[in-house]
């Protein structure tokens, strides 16, 4: 069931990031969402039964989930780290990092070579945790996991701060809680191989129910908060959207008034061709036109009421506002206010 569960929250994921996958330049969080996601499911026990019988029972299924697994929780945690530090020359300085991952992937394929199986198995580490290379296939995969998520948190908690964005902050604050959480879940894996080895198989158990909630929660809390910012980026959208388009059908009234008394300083001649530019260019165009045209004739102020001007106000504050779609202007050549 955990196992479900928590192959649900990370395709759960997936589905918040793929709408943004046209606009987005950097899919690197996409695509390790969905090489967990592989991970997960193929820990599911019905999943994993019905490939590992076709790969003949050697359990192959099993390195295949973890070694998926590493890959996706270093691309992940580049990714995040990437998004919470300013350092711009942080990818030319990960050699290193792949050189670990690539040493970690070995470790796990010569270790698993050397337990000794008998037949598909769904509890692979109940079955044969008892067996020093088992343990040390767990606990290369785990302390590898355990390092790179504790870089990935203290990152998050570290730059924080430096988020001009709420909805970022709140991001990072939930990734961070995940990867404290994920640090749990590492140390009790530890543990529970330590207690295997020695045969205190009762301890072991003992230690069971909160690895299943370690596990619920770092999956939980990570994901919310890889699904806040795509979700929140869209919400916002929807609202700059409805905003522009708002101040676009008061803005045209006043545009009219006051372009059509001084047409020079319109920037497109033909009025279809504004109509079908985008809102926010559109926004931005018309009140560039209207201040040109106040600019050269102030008397066409006279033409414009209070409820005009508020208009004006409001474009104006809207486009200057921090966060807003920054939609540059230019002119052609020639057509200058004079």
């Amino acid at each position: 069931m955990i196992q479900i569960l928590a192959a649900a929250l990370i395709w759960l994921l997936v589905v918040c990031l793929l709408p943004g996958i046209r606009v987005r330049r950097d899919h690197s969080v996409l695509t390790a969402a969905i090489t967990i996601s592989v991970a997960l499911t193929l820990n599911i026990d019905q999943v994993y039964l019905s490939i590992d019988s076709v790969l003949g029972g050697r359990n192959f299924v099993d390195l295949a989930a973890n070694v998926s697994m590493v890959v996706g929780i270093y691309f992940l945690s580049r990714a995040i780290i990437r998004a919470a530090t300013p350092d711009e020359t942080l990818e030319n300085r990960d050699s290193a990092g792949m050189i670990l991952l690539a040493t970690v992937i070995l470790g796990l394929a010569a270790s698993f070579s050397a337990i000794a199986t008998q037949g598909s198995s769904t509890r692979f580490m109940v079955d044969y945790g008892d067996q020093l290379p088992a343990a040390l296939y767990s606990s290369i995969q785990f302390v590898y996991i355990g390092y790179v998520v504790s870089v990935t948190g203290f990152t998050c908690f570290r730059f924080r701060g430096d988020m001009s964005r709420p909805y970022f902050r709140t991001a990072l604050a939930f990734i961070g809680v995940g990867c404290s959480f994920a640090v749990l879940l590492v140390l009790l894996v530890l543990v529970m191989d330590v207690l295997h080895l020695q045969g205190r198989l009762d301890a072991m158990r003992a230690v069971s129910p909160i690895y299943d909630a370690a596990v619920v929660a770092a999956m939980a809390f990570l994901c919310v908060g890889l699904a806040v910012p795509p979700v929140a980026r869209r919400v916002i959208g929807q609202r700059q959207s409805a905003t522009e388009a708002e101040l676009v059908g008061g803005l045209t009234k006043i545009w009219e008034k006051t372009t059509n008394k001084r047409q020079d300083v319109r920037l497109v001649r033909d009025t279809e061709m504004i109509s079908q530019q985008d809102q926010a260019q559109r926004l931005h165009r018309m009140l560039v036109e209207v201040q040109d045209a106040l600019l050269v004739e102030p008397s066409l102020g006279s033409f414009l009421d209070i409820h005009d001007l508020n208009v004006l106000n409001a474009a104006e504050n809207y486009l200057a506002g921090p966060f807003v779609r920054q939609v540059p202007v230019r002119r052609r050549k020639g057509e200058r206010a004079k």
